[in-house]
């Protein structure tokens, strides 16, 4: 059995050290005994003799893991990631295996000390001290984390208190910064912090950001746990402001104003006014300038631009889609993108010439959730289709087709106002409220969702529905 007794301070670099050199000599797991500080640990073990650190190649996600987990409080930490990376040397892609206990029990520790590291910056509150002859003002603290998260995350306050010298005692270590220098230091009785001038600012602080009528006390809890409280000088307000919230709150209620004021009740009926009056009708460039300050919901906010029709102006066929997608937006042109690539291929089959209809959509911004650098599109709802179901009205008040292509769910809402049992109506003529025909279809992004075995036999489906609008519109 050897014994290898890791120090309180630099503990990561020495595990790394200590397991590079057990790897080299080849000592499996079972044969280590791992212990922190200065205590007794196992009178029968022999000692590590000295080995030859052999070059060692891991997975950048172990060195993470690893890195966080030496600070857990669990005294089996360091046996279980010296097994973890015995296995590596035998089975490099482990770390990939989401599946793996080992990996699974390593990752939940990594989670609970970098959660304690963050409640250490919540929660370390300094008092200033008196020290005589200091050129700086100094200042100290003293906080009880869960696990042995000092070191670090002593280099956040050093950051964060750089123009100031500190000090911060735990039960286990404590981290001095003074003249631009961090030294770790052994733990030591706690010291008599005094109260200072900091502690009023925080009750006053944390008393105008409570808010009476959203107390969760668990929620609280959980972001504040209570064994922190007692080093919290605002914590002592906390009992009485549950106890008094909801009294608080009814009394906030009760002072509200019941109306709103003269001066706002002027602006919503402008606005209301606003949105009745439709821009004029008869030249559709300005309908297209009108468009582009379109406010009527709160899509413009995020979009590029607002996506007109386009098309001639005696069109007999108005195609309407859902809504542009993230090539249509950055383009301001409907249909360019891959779902209007794919209409154009199948309409070429279908006999049916783009270049001869007018093509718009149902809303005209881009609605979508921001994932990393990419622009996810979001399906619109019936309020944002109503909405721009006005701008769609003018569209065809201009145009007068014979015949609107109505392809998904939002273009058939916004055009006969029902957007239910699409499938089965598919293929299907109806009426728009003016009594124009509407022939429904499935949009040509659906047709790019479906598995590569089922598109073949929908195309064929969304040909026919095409070739359908050719017929009507040859007989028309």
């Amino acid at each position: 059995m050897r014994h290898v007794a890791l120090p309180e301070i630099a503990t990561f670099d020495a595990w790394r050290e200590a397991a590079r050199g057990l790897l080299g000599a080849d000592v499996p797991p079972e044969e280590v005994l791992w212990s922190r500080g200065a205590g007794e640990g196992d009178l029968f073990a022999e000692p590590l003799p000295p080995v030859q650190s052999a070059p060692l190649s891991v997975p950048r996600g172990f060195v993470d893991l690893a890195r966080m987990v030496v600070w857990h409080r669990d005294p089996e930490r360091f046996a279980r990631l010296y097994a973890l990376l015995w296995a590596l040397r035998r089975t490099p892609r482990l770390m990939e295996d989401r599946g793996d206990a080992r990996i699974a029990r390593l990752s939940g520790m990594a989670k609970e000390v970098s959660r304690d590291k963050h409640k250490m910056t919540a929660f370390v509150r300094f008092r200033e001290i008196d020290e005589p002859g200091a050129n700086r003002r100094r200042f100290a603290a003293w906080f009880e984390p869960s696990h042995f998260i000092l070191e670090p995350t002593a280099p956040f306050f050093t950051k964060r208190f750089g123009d100031m010298d500190w000090s911060i005692f735990t039960p286990d270590l404590s981290a001095h910064f003074k003249g631009g220098d961090l030294r770790l230091a052994p733990a030591v009785p706690r010291p008599e912090i005094g109260d200072d001038a900091t502690e009023d600012l925080w009750r006053t602080y944390f008393r105008n950001i409570f808010n009476p009528a959203r107390v969760k006390i668990k929620a609280m809890q959980a972001e504040m746990p209570k064994k922190y409280w007692h080093n919290l000088p605002e914590a002592e307000l906390i009992p009485e402001m549950i106890a008094t919230a909801h009294a608080r709150a009814r009394a906030m209620a009760e002072a509200a104003p019941s109306i709103p004021p003269l001066r706002a009740e002027a602006i919503t009926e402008r606005l209301s006014e606003a949105r009745k009056v439709a821009p004029p009708v008869a030249d559709r460039n300005r309908l297209t300038v009108e468009l582009q300050g379109c406010r009527r919901c709160p899509l413009w906010e995020n979009a590029t631009q607002a996506v007109p029709g386009e098309g001639p102006d005696d069109a007999r066929l108005m195609i309407v889609g859902e809504q542009p997608g993230d090539h249509e937006d950055l383009a301001g042109r409907p249909f360019v993108g891959p779902a209007g690539q794919m209409f154009d291929r199948v309409a070429a089959r279908a006999g049916l010439d783009r270049s001869e209809a007018y093509v718009t959509n149902a809303v005209k911004h881009f609605k979508f959730a921001p994932r990393g650098k990419r622009r996810i599109h979001q399906a619109p709802n019936r309020g944002e289709v109503q909405q721009c179901r006005w701008w769609l009205d003018h569209e065809r008040r201009l145009l007068k087709p014979a015949l609107i292509l109505a392809m998904g769910a939002s273009a058939a809402e916004s055009l006969t106002g029902d957007r239910r049992d699409l499938m089965r109506r598919r293929g299907r003529v109806e009426t728009a409220e003016d009594g124009t025909p509407v022939l429904l279809t499935v949009h040509p992004s659906y047709l790019l969702r479906l598995p590569a075995a089922e598109r073949p036999a929908a195309e064929a489906l969304f040909e026919a529905d095409l070739q359908k609008a050719v017929a009507f519109l040859a007989a028309a």
